[in-house]
């Protein structure tokens, strides 16, 4: 399944407005003072987009070794394919990427719309881009024998982009680092761990020491082996502050992370801000940084025979999607051998930057939206120096014009005065606002500008005040209660193919709908739901939020796939006049995630 985050259209009609909805939490602060932390984070906020590049080694091979295809992610080719340490080493003799030219690697970012750069500086296998003093495997020692990241650096400089280095901890080429792989004929017992804590210390310093110039972020990973340690995180943390006051860490330093979701919870974790990779939080990460890091095809490092990529539109809809949510969007180009970067990221970048051209005031220094949904795209925010506030209102579904001759965007729920609104990259259109019910309808044109997302600014007094939806009953009083009108909390996603609730991989995440009725009444549940063949048995609650009943329970039937949904009767449960919300929990999870959801129906009982 690929993770897909839209927004699709909602029959407005069926929605009005409710006083309130309860917000997602914000998670705890950080350890470090708000102040230093704001000061620090600044620049990373204001740019919202970079270009990750996975590059080493693992390129040469580019998923084949032996004439043989090795599955998995390109960089993991020495774990996937079992290789022998000392063979796969032998590849830095081959390394001579000709055609590398770090102007061109830059150029390509500043036209895509990326504000800066994480590359790897050592990634699992060792090998460091850079003229290591403390290693022999590295750059210089290849026919190449060019310092690669202070060429990179140079050109960044030059660019005005920012730049950073990404850095495994983990390494399964030295000798000191353990644990070994299995078929690695090194014992552990003949290793010692601190020695290449020290050694991984000095190549840092060699990394911040100020020859590659003010280094933006230390982006780590490879930290979730049993060697590391919570303690370890914390020292490395306080040792590259110490090196850099200023430099950004990212929570993988430590062990605090929840896996792909990348957020650290409670405790005296390390780190400046949350990473999760190849997914994006239903609601983001209220009160903490976060960056979602994402590939354009399948993998990270280079594979030659990986064709799976995902469209530019997809891609700017996604960073649209991450910034309405307040996250940076850190997407991968994985070079080739020969210092090329794929045509295909390179054309897609380029379509990105396009819209980026005419766009990117509504993605750069922005804030989160302050909407939990809207039927047709996503909102970003940003402070006006006066006092005012200006959303950017990215539309992905163009309204359809009843004439054909004019067309209107409605804002639900809206109270906040608009003062002016104007479609970003249009010429020659003037805008009207007018009231309409609880929100604001604007004018705009019968066809969209941009068939990917096309965005209209519009500037209101103070900050936004919004009121947010309620769902109402069709005429049978029956609530169907679909995936894409859900507020989604926790480490679930809204897949708009098919239209449903996925990757429930969160015990804690809950699915949320606002009903309004003008009577109480009792209702049948019926629940729409898919597991796999083997991953069927979670078990899943429906209850009115804050009634004080336990609701009905359920247990999800296995089917063919994620997607053969089967109807489950689950019950009777009271629902109360006026607005109130219906709450999805799971009570267990029996696979890799609970369940999909496609809708809940509630079916009001004859009187």
């Amino acid at each position: 399944m690929r993770i897909i985050i839209f927004c699709c259209v909602v029959v407005l009609a069926s929605i009005f407005p409710t006083k309130s909805l309860a917000q997602a939490p914000a998670l705890p602060a950080p350890t470090a003072a708000k102040a230093d932390l704001d000061r620090r984070m600044g620049w990373f906020r204001d740019a919202r987009f970079g270009m990750f590049i996975h590059w080493g080694l693992y390129a040469i091979p580019a998923g084949q070794w032996d004439g043989k295809s090795i599955a998995g992610i390109g960089e993991w080719i020495l774990n996937s394919g079992k290789i022998q340490p000392a063979q796969y080493m032998k590849l830095q003799d081959q390394f001579n990427p000709i055609d590398f030219n770090a102007d061109e690697w830059v150029r390509i970012a500043k036209l895509a719309g990326q504000k800066y750069i994480v590359i790897t500086s050592k990634h699992h296998d060792g090998f460091a881009l850079w003229n290591s003093k403390v290693s022999n495997f590295d750059v210089m020692a290849t026919p190449f024998k060019r310092d690669i990241l202070l060429e990179l650096a140079r050109a960044c400089e030059r660019g005005g982009i920012q730049l950073c280095f990404y850095h495994s901890i983990m390494d399964w080429t030295h000798d000191d680092y353990v644990p070994h792989r299995s078929w690695d004929p090194r014992k552990d017992e003949d290793a010692d761990f601190d020695r290449y804590i020290g050694y991984m210390k000095e190549q840092l310093k060699e990394l911040v020491s100020g020859k590659y110039g003010k280094i933006g972020i230390l982006w780590f990973d490879g930290e979730w082996e049993e060697s590391w340690t919570h303690e370890r995180g914390l020292d490395l943390a306080k040792y590259v502050q110490s090196l850099d006051p200023d430099i950004i860490i990212n929570n993988r330093v430590d062990k605090g992370r929840s896996g792909m979701a990348g957020m650290n919870g409670e405790g005296d974790w390390a780190g400046d801000y949350g990473t999760p990779e190849q997914e994006v939080p239903s609601t983001g990460f209220p009160g903490r940084d976060w960056e979602t890091c994402m590939t354009m095809n399948d993998t990270w490092g280079f594979r030659s025979d990986d064709h799976n990529w995902k469209s530019a539109q997809e891609m700017i809809r996604m960073l649209c999607d991450i910034a309405s949510k307040g996250g940076n969007f850190l997407l991968n180009v994985g070079p080739q051998a020969n210092g090329q970067i794929p045509q295909e990221s390179i054309d897609r970048l380029m379509r990105i930057g396009q819209w980026m051209e005419t766009n990117g005031d509504a993605i750069y220094g922005t804030y989160a939206s302050p909407f939990v949904r809207l039927p047709w795209g996503r909102c970003t925010k940003k402070p006006l120096p006066n006092g005012q506030t200006r959303l950017y209102f990215h539309v992905f579904n163009w309204p359809k014009s009843a004439d054909g001759n004019t067309n209107a965007l409605v804002i639900p729920g809206l109270s906040s005065e608009v003062l002016s609104a104007r479609l970003l990259g249009a010429t020659g259109f003037a805008a009207q606002v007018s009231r309409q019910g609880d929100g604001w309808s604007i004018s705009i044109p019968v066809t969209a500008p941009d068939d990917v997302s096309s965005v209209i600014a519009v500037d209101i007094v103070g900050e936004p005040q919004i009121i947010a939806q309620a769902i109402l009953p069709d005429a049978t009083q029956t609530f169907h209660l679909t995936a894409k009108d859900a507020e989604l909390r926790g480490r679930l996603i809204y897949e708009e193919k098919p239209d449903s609730i996925g990757y429930w991989t969160d015990v804690d995440g809950t699915a949320r709908w606002v009903l309004r009725l003008q009577s109480p009444g009792k209702y049948k549940v019926i629940a729409e739901v898919a597991a796999s063949p083997t991953e069927g048995g979670s078990r899943f609650r429906v209850s009115v939020a804050d009634a004080g009943v336990e609701g009905v329970e359920s247990t999800v039937q296995a089917g063919a796939n994620w997607y053969d949904f089967k109807a489950s009767d689950m019950g009777i449960i009271s629902c109360p006049a006026g607005d109130f919300e219906i709450v999805v929990k799971p009570l267990s999870k029996a696979g890799s995630a609970v369940m999909n959801l496609r809708r809940i129906i509630l079916q009001p009982l004859a009187k």
